[in-house]
């Protein structure tokens, strides 16, 4: 029936399609459904014309995404209905409306089974579409049988057989304990003697699912299947129809090869070298083409037929020939080609020995590196870092190190462990490896990890005849001026150990290896420190006589880092600063480090631990992400149960720290960082004379520790188990206590995120500072608690509530804070993924009568993680074309900005590390800018945002935001939205996950979308 039969329909569709804007949409929506509402409450009164149009209204208004939540009764109704179109549009409406638990489907199975057990094949198809689709296990239990019954029957014609084994396939799939499949290898067999090539297709499906489950059952198929091949691949008795750009029915093919990969092995001698003759017709006669739709299905063939001879174990012979063609594949300019090509090579790398017949193509796979798609890059990666050995390791890794230079963040730390590891596992000599690792380390700095300086180092220490050649390498990297602080870390601790042996070359005397090593301490972090330290001690440990004047710098920088807050530094320097007195005993005590136990190297250990990135594995990725952006959970914050309560683990409850200094830290990795042998602590410093004027005025940060920062006194024993709602957190400044705090905690909040030490909360009796030091992906804060009157502060707690993307743990927080002193607790901080989410610091204590509790946002937030990276014009436009579109690419037009002329506003998004790359963007009024941002699970990620502005109205802008990871893409826009909007949005505490933005965010739509009203004309 043609639209032009129903009137009304037409007229509802055509006035939604003149509607001028959303709003006159839904309006008009919310009038069809009121009166479809009130008809069908006369439903007496309606006639099956009436009632199967309003039915297909209701069909049209939701395929627009708007809620229909009644009428679903009048639409299985029709299904009942005698005449054609009536039916049709109750099985098509019952299908889209209703999901397989629905109750009224239990109403309408009696009605379908008439139609399937039927003689109207009509019928019998709408009824095997609608059980297909919905495949409820209602609908497996009552319809399976008959189901079967079609299939088998020789009464019915192909397109109803068809529809039954599709039915029936999806039937098994959803409820396979439901659907009684024994006996049915018999049924199966006979099924492909089917000539009618639909029925067959169907049928095939069907024997891959039944298969994959249990292929012992099945043996007698596989001779069936073997003869299908046969032919299709002689083009015999195929239909013009099932004929694809010359290709007898690919899909069909396709199906039977991934049957055929089910059973283990082919015995029957006869029946194996008929299969291996067709997949040699198939290798020998498939060549790359101009014509795409040719191609795709040519080699959608080609490249199942491969996978069956790599599952066969095919003769050396053929796999020759099966590489051969796919270095052909390899070198063609369609990069869809090309990446299969490699994609397939790597297969056959993993299961068969054709090494050497690869290593043809090197040269080939090396070009690769440089292609423009990163998937490519990717699959020519992981390529050669499986063909390489000892004969062409050399070749493989200085392409590695030459591409590293010019290979996009998102790869350098794979490319970086790679080249690690091949060096290691086929270094043909020592000296060669500790090359490679030393220039990985100094153009690929930031994404090696410390697994691999400190395996140099082992080498290194278990290896003499390197120790000379290792500290000059080391000795020359540090005279370029500017290295990555990894380099500093090999560097300094080789010649520590190993720098006395250079001491008749020039430029190395200890003064003068001190004096380059010293010029990068004030360019390092934290975590550096105490090993440039013990580096000093051990140049003076080897200074023999002593040089007064060396002795003297050194030990003004172990005077000067024994009041350090960090307590690592602090006892390094004090012990150092000790033992260097002690003179020649200094020998024995700081005796150069013994040899390392011969042990499975952590990195090939850690790449045996992970899986090989193949493509079926980014596919599972990319649904599952596709999965949880339809069910409007982009990105998940707060992963609590049903009931509301998060679990025990999210929280990080007050930890009870080791007493001992070395207690926890006896892995191999911590133990190049410690010195030999188990240092006493120093005792703490006595306590500041000033310390109300510390804590009064700016807070004393670098000051010595009082002895009130040793922690003391019991945790709260009921602590233990407690169970915190972090959804409950009352925001910070709405708590009720009789004690007021002194200045704005919001503004105080807001300031820490922009700058990394000042003071938190005050009120009339203690304040609460925090420092804190960014690293990556850690993150290390203090919290100083000053108690500022006479009297002690007591029943102190102290409880960190974390969001679930964080892990926080907090040392001891003494009961008791004594008069006037004041308390450093560490905190630790690791950030696992993307998210704006705030944790939130639940602190009380009681003084005197008042027994204060308050709840404050700590300045662990999402641009703390982010690192500023200035990008050129070569290297930007690649990244950002290459990420095409949402959830990757997201645009936004923003309103209600605060007014700021551009260079106020290139000055904020600098100032969150959103570093601003001037000149990019031919448009004077648009910004771009680029960041890195790291996590546990995204590592370093580039970042790319552009912010186009109007001139004539700075209220708003279009912002279009893009990275490798979509939750990131979207937590970025966002946070860069709260900051920009005139009202900035207030730091959140954990909370439900923020829904998917709709599409009209994303980006901007296309020109020509799918108008459900030209889908239902074409339907009807």
């Amino acid at each position: 029936m043609a639209l032009s039969g129903m009137r009304g329909l037409s007229v509802f569709i055509s006035d939604i399609r003149n509607c001028q804007n959303k709003e006159a949409e839904r309006l008009r929506v919310d009038k069809e459904l009121g009166n479809i509402r009130t008809r069908f409450k006369n439903e007496k009164g309606l006639t099956p014309y009436e009632k199967k149009k309003y039915v297909w209204k209701m069909l049209y208004i939701y395929m627009l995404g708007y809620d229909v939540d009644f009428g679903h009764m009048e639409a299985v109704s029709l299904i009942s209905a005698p005449k054609y179109p009536e039916k049709q549009v109750g099985y098509i409406v019952t299908a889209c409306l209703l999901n397989e638990n629905h109750d009224f489907l239990r109403l309408a199975i009696n009605t379908v089974r008439n139609d399937i057990i039927g003689r109207n094949e009509t019928f019998q198809c709408l009824a095997l579409t609608m059980v297909g689709n919905i495949g409820g296990r209602e609908f497996a239990e009552s319809l399976s049988l008959d189901v079967q019954k079609l299939l088998i029957s020789s009464s019915c014609r192909p397109l109803v057989r068809k529809k039954a084994a599709l039915c029936l396939l999806r039937l098994y799939r959803k409820n396979p304990d439901v659907v009684n499949v024994d006996g049915w290898a018999d049924r199966m067999a006979q099924l492909l003697d089917e000539r009618d090539l639909g029925v067959l297709t169907s049928s095939m499906s069907l024997l891959v699912a039944l298969v994959s489950n249990n292929h012992e059952a099945y043996w007698s198929c596989l001779p069936k299947c073997v003869k299908i091949l046969e032919r299709l691949a002689r083009n015999q008795d195929v239909p013009q129809e099932y004929t694809y750009y010359g290709i007898p029915s690919p899909w069909l093919q396709v199906k039977t090869m991934r049957a055929l990969q089910y059973f283990p092995t082919i015995e029957d001698p006869n029946t194996r070298r008929s299969l291996f003759e067709v997949l040699q017709r198939i290798l020998m006669g498939t060549d790359v083409v101009k014509n795409v739709n040719k191609n795709n299905a040519s080699h959608a063939v080609l490249f199942e037929a491969l996978a069956l001879v790599m599952h066969l174990d095919a003769e050396k012979e053929m796999m020759s020939q099966c590489v051969a063609l796919l270095g052909k594949f390899i070198a063609v300019r369609e990069p869809n080609i090309r990446y299969l090509g490699l994609e397939n090579m790597t297969r056959m790398l993993m299961v068969t020995d054709v090494q050497d017949i690869i290593k043809r193509h090197q040269a080939q796979i090396i070009t690769s590196l440089k292609d423009p798609d990163i998937s490519i890059r990717r699959r020519a990666l992981d390529l050669l870092y499986g063909m390489c050995d000892i004969s062409n390791a050399k070749d493989i890794v200085e392409e590695l190190l030459q591409y590293l230079s010019t290979a996009e963040f998102a790869m350098r730390e794979e490319l970086s462990l790679k080249a690690a590891i091949l060096a290691e596992k086929f270094a043909p000599d020592l000296s060669w490896y500790v090359d490679v690792i030393l220039q990985l380390i100094d153009k690929a700095g930031d994404f090696v990890s410390d697994d691999i300086w400190f395996r140099v180092v082992q080498f290194v220490t278990n290896n003499e005849d390197l120790q000379p050649y290792a500290a000059a390498k080391a000795r020359e990297y540090l005279d370029k001026p500017a290295i990555h602080e990894t380099m500093v870390k090999v560097s300094a601790y080789i010649l520590g150990e190993f720098g006395h042996l250079l001491a008749r070359r020039p430029g190395c005397t200890p003064k003068e290896l001190f004096g380059i090593i010293h010029e990068k301490l004030p360019t390092v972090s934290t975590s550096t420190i105490p090993i440039l330290l013990s580096t000093y001690a051990k140049i003076l440990m080897h200074t023999q006589p002593p040089d007064p004047e060396l002795q003297n710098q050194i030990w003004a920088i172990f005077n000067k880092y024994e009041s350090c807050i960090d307590v690592e530094i602090q006892q390094r320097a004090a012990e150092y600063f000790a033992l260097s007195r002690k003179g020649a005993a200094l020998m024995d005590i700081l005796a150069e480090m013994p040899k390392f136990p011969e042990r499975q190297s952590a990195l090939i250990k850690k790449a045996e631990d992970t899986e090989i990135d193949t493509a079926e594995q980014s596919a599972l990725k990319l649904r599952a992400q596709q999965q949880s952006q339809t069910s409007n959970a982009l990105v998940v914050t707060d992963q609590r149960p049903a009931n509301g309560t998060p679990p025990v683990s999210q929280l990080s409850l007050v930890k009870i720290p080791s007493m001992s200094s070395n207690a926890d830290h006896n892995t191999e990795d911590q133990r190049l960082s410690q010195e030999n042998g188990a240092l006493s602590k120093v005792d703490p410093q006595p306590p500041s004379a000033d310390l109300l004027g510390d804590l009064l005025g700016p807070l004393a940060i670098e000051g010595p520790p009082s002895s009130a920062a040793q922690p003391h006194g019991n945790i709260n024993s009921g602590l233990e188990g407690t169970v915190v709602d972090a959804a409950a957190i009352v925001p910070a400044g709405e708590q009720t206590n009789s004690v007021q705090p002194i200045g704005n905690t919001t503004e105080r909040f807001n300031a820490l995120c922009l700058k990394d030490s000042g003071v938190l909360y005050e009120d009339p009796y203690i304040q609460i500072g925090i420092k804190a030091e960014w690293r990556v992906h850690h993150g290390r804060l203090v919290l100083f608690l000053g108690n500022k009157n006479t009297s002690p502060l007591v029943s102190v707690q102290a409880i960190i509530l974390p969001p679930s993307h964080l892990k926080m743990e907090l040392s001891l927080v003494p009961e008791t804070i004594p008069p006037r002193a004041q308390v450093q607790c560490p905190l630790e901080v690791i950030n696992f993924r993307p998210s704006r989410d705030v944790a939130v610091l639940d602190f009380s204590y009681k003084f005197a009568n008042d027994m204060v509790n308050v709840k404050l946002r700590l300045p662990a937030v999402f641009n703390k993680f982010l690192q500023p990276i200035s990008l050129s014009a070569e290297e930007f436009f690649p990244q950002w074309r290459s990420l095409s579109g949402p959830p990757l690419k997201l645009q936004e037009v923003v309103r209600g900005v605060r007014p700021l002329p551009l260079i106020d506003m290139a000055n904020l998004l600098n100032s969150y590390h959103l570093t601003v790359c001037p000149g990019l963007d031919p448009n004077p009024n648009n910004l771009i800018a680029s960041t890195t941002f790291y996590s546990e699970s995204t590592k370093a990620m580039l970042c790319l945002i552009r912010i186009e502005t109007d001139p004539a109205d700075r209220t708003q802008l279009r912002m279009t935001v893009a990275s490798g990871d979509p939750n990131l893409t979207f937590e970025l826009k966002e946070f860069i939205k709260e900051q920009i909007v005139i009202i900035p949005t207030a730091a959140r505490v954990p909370a439900q996950a923020p829904p998917t933005p709709p599409v009209a965010q994303q980006a901007s739509a296309p020109a020509a979308l799918t108008d459900p009203g030209a889908m239902l004309a074409a339907l009807l």
